[in-house]
């Protein structure tokens, strides 16, 4: 039996996939934003494997298109899974009591920098501020990045791990990001605000885009091609990382008549040898432990995992709720809108928190 999967367009959630998948699985791919403009649902009827990211499991839950993998899976294997992945890589994808995709890929929001930029990279929001006094810096805010941008560096000024009831985070504590995101919003930022993080990567590589993102979703291809250099993303006053994880998990959906081929599969995928092996020498960026921290993948990739391992391990989990991808996006709008025109914090703020209350669904997210 054959199986169809879907994943998203770029080396680093193909190549792996298609080189690994013979006979058993035909990858099909997709934009990066493709779950954004047609439901989850639709995919999964269509596709037995569907590669997708934390925000979406919810929609995917309340849509009943998933299979949870506590049935396909013993709970031992679960439970190592966990303990391998690095950060919470394999928690992003537990929700209303089960895991519902594998970690293939772990990402994060980290620092990027062009690669003849002669500067040490800034450790604290502080030295960000004072660095693009001299060069150009900007901020990530096209599509949902300004959200995620902004939970970050709520999350570098203090612990976010609690909701204030139905605002999304403690107004004091929102207005102090928003400030300083403000005030990272000069010529470099408006310059890039359209640019998603490829093309923003894109740029800074050529050498036409900003010296320096302090927040941007890190891909391993461009260090490993000496195009960019990495580190971790800003602390703040009390040396708290902030960063919002991304990366992407293989969930298997009801269509599937799942073999014991294609579970055996999905352990390989997941083991150590092809975490360290396989999958970083196919464009793929791995998402076990002991792949980051081996010294010769490390060497492969141009230092980015050792330069970005902190912030992976310290990453924030983004809403996972029924309509988080929305209130992602209104929340997104009205940050990105508001820095751009010069917005009161309040304003914005009240815009962001508006969009929590209409979309947000209490009580699921464990």
């Amino acid at each position: 039996m054959s199986f169809r999967g879907l994943t998203w367009d770029h080396p680093r959630g193909y190549n792996a996939l298609a080189a690994a998948g013979g006979g058993l699985i035909a990858w099909d791919k997709h934009p990066l934003e493709g779950f954004e403009s047609r439901p989850i649902a639709d995919q999964c009827a269509l596709y037995d494997l569907v590669v997708l990211d934390h925000p979406h499991v919810g929609e995917a839950v309340a849509s009943d298109c998933l299979v949870p993998l506590e049935t396909l899976f013993a709970a031992d294997e679960l439970a190592a899974w966990g303990e391998a992945a690095i950060g919470p890589s394999l928690a992003s994808y537990r929700y209303a009591g089960h895991h519902w995709a594998l970690p293939l890929d772990a990402a994060t929001q980290v620092m990027a920098i062009q690669h003849d930029l002669g500067e040490t990279p800034p450790a604290t929001w502080d030295a960000v501020i004072l660095l693009a006094e001299r060069v150009p810096v900007a901020l990530s805010l096209a599509g949902p990045h300004g959200a995620l941008s902004f939970q970050s560096i709520c999350g570098a000024l203090a612990d976010t791990s609690a909701r204030p009831g139905d605002r999304f985070v403690d107004r004091a504590l929102a207005k102090q990001a928003y400030a300083l995101m403000a005030r990272l919003t000069g010529d470099a930022t408006r310059a890039a605000a359209a640019m998603n993080p490829i093309a923003m990567l894109e740029a800074m590589a050529s050498g036409d885009g900003p010296a320096l993102c302090p927040l941007i979703y890190g891909y391993v291809n461009y260090a490993a091609a000496g195009r960019v250099r990495y580190a971790d993303a800003p602390r703040g006053p009390g040396g708290r990382i902030g960063s919002t994880l991304g990366g992407t998990g293989v969930a298997v959906s009801r269509r599937a008549k799942v073999t014991p081929e294609l579970l055996d599969h999905l352990r390989w995928l997941l083991s150590d040898a092809t975490q360290r092996g396989f999958i970083p020498t196919h464009d793929g960026q791995p998402s076990l432990r002991s792949a980051w921290t081996d010294p010769a993948v490390d060497a492969a990739a141009g230092g980015f995992y050792s330069a970005t391992r902190a912030t992976t391990e310290a990453a924030l989990v983004r809403p996972r709720h029924d309509h988080a991808i929305a209130f992602q996006t209104a929340a997104s709008a009205a940050i990105r809108t508001g820095l751009l025109d010069g917005t009161p914090a309040d304003t914005v703020l009240d815009a962001v928190d508006a969009a929590y209350t209409r979309y947000h669904t209490p009580g699921a997210e464990t």
